[in-house]
Order: structure tokens, then sequence, then C-alpha cells
């Protein structure tokens, strides 16, 4: 039998805990064997409840003397620089938050380190590992090869603010700790307001920045930027247009995100669940108008996103699969990003 693949965690917070940690630990081909936690109380506690061993608390320390496959850096976007020059030292494969970094200027740093550290760095869109975008993916592949239901022809994401934790910090572990940390500088190609303007966007949109080219399947441009940030279009490098609607409404007990990918001759939607619900998929419609109506609607594996994107992650260490996001890729949402700020800033 092949062994498990040793994880380290590099810091346990929020998202540490509740969107990463408590899923690897159930992957079976995953072992969780140290974490890395500055905060010394927070650190034992979530160890103890985790069932893990050892415990650091700096990074030199961790890569000195603990044997590992992979590396989980669950930190703020913002220091991921500061971070990964010092994991990138051990030259294994990461895992990361999204988005790659604050700013595209940091970003182009980053992949630069990795570079160096030959190796590879997964961006945590783990939208792209729900069960419902993962058939949707297949089934628009498919579509269009074969025209069944005519070209692809346009996409719609729509994802209004709303209830995104749905429940999922109530396990979380908390203390009063207090820490400093180092953070990657501002870039040096905006003014403060656009900065923090950039900040919130690619904090809470990237996601659907990153959907749309996996959606379309192949690179596209920032065409159009509503200016109270409502809407923008985007033309692919075939000619597809798209749009993102960021906010045309808000929900306080929901979570309404949805992606409409259009055919001449039928749709595919896809419905997905909040970022941190648990063990529920996202749902998928197809409606197919040649050569009669139909409508299909699969029944899908009731496993959550996040669990499936540890999955992907360790699979991929292992050599078994494919990383749903690698970081060179990610830096494309940070370009996309820049293009549209600027746009609504002009």
């Amino acid at each position: 039998m092949q062994r498990k693949v040793r994880i380290v965690f590099v810091g346990t917070g929020a998202m540490g805990q509740c969107a990463h940690l408590k899923n690897y630990v159930l992957v079976p081909e995953c072992e969780v064997v140290a974490i890395c936690e500055k905060k010394r109380i927070l650190a034992s506690k979530v160890a103890e409840r985790y069932g893990i061993k050892k415990v650091y608390h700096h990074f030199t320390h961790l890569l000195e003397n603990e044997e590992f496959d992979a590396i989980v850096a669950s930190q703020p976007f913002t220091r991921h620089l500061v971070v990964l020059k010092e994991l990138l030292r051990a030259e294994k494969p990461i895992f990361i938050e999204k988005p790659l970094a604050g700013s595209v200027e940091t970003g182009e740093k980053i992949i630069e380190e990795i570079k160096k550290a030959r190796t590879w760095v997964m961006v945590g869109y783990h939208k792209r590992n729900d069960p419902a975008v993962i058939y949707a993916k297949e089934k628009i592949e498919r579509f269009k090869k074969t025209h069944e239901i005519g070209n692809l022809k346009y996409i719609r994401i729509t994802m209004p603010p709303g209830d995104w934790i749905a429940g999922g910090f109530r396990d979380l572990i908390r203390t009063e700790e207090k820490i400093e940390l180092d953070y990657d500088p501002a870039p040096s190609d905006m003014d403060r307001k656009t900065f923090e303007f950039y900040l919130g966007f690619v904090n809470y949109y990237i996601h659907q920045v990153n959907l749309m080219r996996f959606l379309l399947g192949e690179p596209y441009k920032i065409k159009y930027a509503e200016k109270s940030g409502v809407l923008m279009a985007v033309e692919s490098q075939s000619g597809i247009p798209g749009v993102i609607e960021m906010a045309p409404y808000t929900t306080s007990l929901d979570w309404q995100e949805n992606s409409l990918v259009c055919f001449e001759k039928g749709f595919i939607e896809i419905s997905l669940p909040a970022p941190l619900v648990q063990n529920r998929a996202g749902r998928v419609k197809i409606y197919k108008d040649i050569p009669e109506p139909e409508t299909i609607i699969p029944q899908l594996l009731p496993v959550s996103a996040m669990y499936q994107q540890a999955v992907n992650f360790v699979l991929s260490v292992m050599g078994k699969a494919t990383p749903a996001c690698l970081a060179e890729e990610a830096l494309e949402d940070l370009k996309a990003a820049q293009t549209y700020v600027r746009m609504i800033y002009t």
C-alpha cells in the first residue's frame, strides 16, 4: 500500500480550521502530521481536537524539524509573498487561499519565487471542485465538440452578497491571543483609495473572475465595467461574450450564486451553495431544445466543494490528479481585476 500524503498546516485561523483542516483530516489518503500556528493556546487546542501530534510556532522550526510531503498555508492573501518566500524553501507543493496576492505586482514576485523553488502552488478556487461545476464543465466541453445544442453563445455569472458562512464557523476554536504579522507591500501603481477598492473586489469576487475563465475554457478580456460595481462585461479569446453580476441585490439568510451557460438550442445552469456549507454540492440543470424540449437534473454526490478541493490537492501531490488552479493561472485573475478597477476609477 502507498503511504499517506503527509500534510503540514501553516495557519489555523477561521478559514484554516473550518474551510480546510476539518476537511483534510477526513481525506483517506492524507495525514496531517503537524500544525504551525503563532497563537500558542490556539495551536494547542486545535491540535488536541484534531489529534495532531506536533505543533510549531515558527516556519523555520517546522521546515527544519518536520518530514512532510506538502503544505497547506491558510493565510491572509495580503501576506502570501511573505509566507511563500519562507515555505518555498522546502521545495514542496503548497496550497494557499485565493486570490494569489493583493496585487499584480506582488503576484508576479510570487511566480518568480515558485519558479526558483521548482515546485507548484495551488490556489484555493474551491468552486472548480464542486461536483456541480465538474459535471457542468464536462457537459460544456462535450456540447462545444458535438454542437448537439448549437454553438456556445453567452455566459452569465450572478453572485449577490449573502450568508456565505451558512453556519460553517459554529465549531471554530477561538482564543483572545494577539499577534503581530508581516504583510506584503502595497502596489506602487495604485493610490490608497484605489488599492482598498481593489482589495475588496478581489477578496469577494475573484472566485467569479476565475470561474468565468474556467467555464469559457479560454482567456478573456474585460470590455466594460459599470461604475457602481454591479456589472462586468467580458469577451473571450474566440469572441464569446459574458457578464459577471456582482451585487444586483443582497440576501440575509441565503446564498444565491448562479451561472448560466447558453448555447443556441439550450443551456446549462449551475446553482452553488454557500462556500462553507458542509456535505452538499451545487445543483445543475440542463435544458436541451432539440430534438425536442428536455430538462435534465442530475443527482450529484452530497459532498462539499471544500472537501473535494482537499481531495484534489492530496491526489495532485500523489501525481494522481491535476491541481484545480495553479498560481500561474491565478495571476491572470489579478490582472483582470486590475483592469476592471482601473476602468471604474478612470
